[in-house]
């Protein structure tokens, strides 16, 4: 129908499995009211009118990438599905952080602080939600917060992008998991990369998300005992430069 538009917070197909990205291929049709709010067929009540900019497909409107984010986020009361949204759109390059922030400051505060919580998270350097777990658990442990996705160079020469780096001990944090990898080879670049940390005498450790969210009391200690470590050891010269 005319005066339609179809977003992305509809109920989300994409909770608990391995496509973060899957809200935005979630569609519904929001009628224009009067008020100038819409409202799906699912019931959800979108938090603004019709978006500036949009794609036409027949007689559909759909919102762009970062309109799509921002509403479904507003929509999630999940942090975890939240990081996935965001993260997700991010590392696929759907759309910029900085986008990201417009919407969060032009749509309304009701429903926000998930999305800006993630979105603090991600301006931290963090590309994933199993990452953003991360970023959590040492905040809460008082743990010295690393950097995010970091450049990491010897001399001149590139070295790695770890998914964390405390450049005073020179120790680095993997999430291993494929299911944050878009393609095979992107995880047999990711154990390239963790092999050429080690032979760099830079301490590398490993955490799958089952055992961030399963073992935070375990994963608190392996990180302190690294930074313990590192600190006490004369540090190999890595250069590190800020995440893109």
């Amino acid at each position: 129908m005319p005066g339609h538009v179809a977003c992305s917070p509809g109920p989300p197909p994409y909770a608990g499995t391995a496509s973060p990205a899957a809200a935005l291929r979630w569609t519904s049709s929001f009628p224009r009211t009067s008020t100038g709010s819409t409202r799906g067929s699912s019931g959800y009540t979108a938090p603004r009118g019709l978006p500036r900019g949009f794609c036409v497909a027949g007689e559909i409107r759909y919102a762009l990438p970062p309109r799509a984010v921002a509403d479904a986020a507003r929509w999630l009361t999940d942090i975890g599905e939240v990081r996935a949204v965001v993260a997700g759109a991010v590392q696929r390059g759907l759309c910029p952080i900085e986008r990201l922030v417009e919407e969060l400051q032009e749509g309304p505060k009701q429903g926000s602080a998930l999305l800006r919580r993630a979105l603090a998270e991600v301006a931290d350097g963090v590309r994933s939600a199993a990452e953003g777990q991360l970023h959590a658990l040492i905040k809460r442990a008082r743990l010295p917060m690393p950097m995010f996705n970091p450049r990491l160079f010897v001399g001149r020469d590139f070295l790695a992008v770890p998914d964390c780096w405390w450049p005073d001990a020179e120790v680095a944090a993997e999430v291993d998991s494929r299911e944050w990898h878009l393609s095979p080879r992107d995880w047999e670049n990711t154990l390239a990369r963790q092999a050429r940390m080690a032979a760099a005498d830079i301490i590398v450790l490993h955490f799958p998300p089952s055992r961030i969210y399963a073992e935070r009391k375990e994963v608190i200690a392996e990180i302190r005992g690294a930074l313990a470590t590192g600190q006490g050891r004369p540090l190999p010269q890595v250069r590190t430069l800020r995440a893109r």
